[in-house]
């Protein structure tokens, strides 16, 4: 039987990656990203469906359901859009409210939206979610408190799904640092040319996908 998965923030860094890699051992790919023009190009190459919208959106969420149970619900559900929120990187102190509030709903909102409307084919199919995370969910970094909290929150969701969900493989993953355009707003384009393309990764998700460990934080070495 095909297996399916969705991934989100597929348009390019790891979400590509992992879709490329998916496809070539014959997946049926539903990708979605903002980045229109260029998740439609991943698609083509990757003979992958393309939905592109933004996951903070209830619409778009719907849409990508929808699609889901089109193919019967998902085997893998990856949870990888994210957002990076007030750039320059500022202290707590001053961190704009409203500017946070919107990093929320994307980072951790959105994610959880996308369990709940996918989890009946997840449980049906013994499927898995893969929620990206980061270090700066459990370390204190200057400038990243924003973006750290939402990790947080949504590495103690994970937690707890897994908990909840004994049919459903819960993995939350620290990928570390990774050349990506996200990395390169964060600290400049210079300093992230120097991390690992987010390509070596992918082994890491591949193995979990592949032996189904039990659920809980992973941290690709």
């Amino acid at each position: 039987m095909t297996k399916t998965a969705l991934i989100t923030g597929a348009s390019r860094g790891l979400g590509l990656a992992l879709a490329r890699s998916l496809a070539a051992d014959g997946w049926r790919l539903i990708l979605t990203a903002r980045g229109e023009d260029a998740l439609r190009a991943a698609a083509a190459e990757l003979g992958a469906l393309a939905l592109p919208g933004d996951v903070a959106d209830p619409a778009h969420r719907d849409r990508l359901a929808l699609a889901a149970q089109e193919h019967g619900g998902l085997d893998l559900l990856v949870n990888n859009a994210s957002g990076l929120g007030a750039v320059p990187l500022p202290p707590l102190a001053g961190y704009p409210a409203d500017t946070l509030e919107e990093l929320f709903r994307t980072n951790v909102l959105a994610p959880l939206a996308l369990i709940q409307a996918n989890l009946r084919g997840l449980r049906e199919r013994r499927g898995a979610i893969v929620n990206i995370s980061s270090d700066a969910a459990v370390e204190a970094y200057e400038g990243w408190g924003g973006y750290g909290a939402t990790k947080a929150a949504l590495e103690q969701i994970s937690h707890v799904l897994a908990v909840e969900e004994p049919d459903v493989a819960v993995w939350w993953v620290d990928p570390g640092e990774m050349s990506t355009a996200m990395l390169a707003d964060a600290v400049g384009a210079g300093e992230a040319a120097g991390a690992p393309g987010p390509e070596t990764v992918v082994p890491t998700l591949r193995r979990l996908i592949a032996d189904r460990p039990d659920s809980g934080r992973v941290r690709h070495e």
